[in-house]
């Protein structure tokens, strides 16, 4: 993997759980919205697991987020 790429993915998994923390919310308070086991927001934040679009858009909505907010800042 190109290191450019690597390094925008970390900046992104970042954004993905400073977006929890600004919303004041646990990984298992997200799973349950999620309807999800907190395995699974760990597993995001954590880059374990690759989020689709869809996923992104419900954690975005959960932590009051546009999606830009998660998107690399050139």
């Amino acid at each position: 993997m190109d290191a450019e790429y690597e390094e925008q993915y970390r900046a992104f998994l970042r954004q993905l759980r400073q977006a929890r923390e600004d919303a004041g919310l646990t990984q298992q308070e997200v799973a349950s919205r999620l309807g999800k086991p907190q395995s699974f927001v760990s597993k995001c934040e954590s880059g374990e697991r690759r989020l689709d679009v869809i996923e992104l858009t419900r954690f975005a909505s959960i932590y009051g987020k546009r999606l830009e907010f998660f998107l690399p800042h050139s």
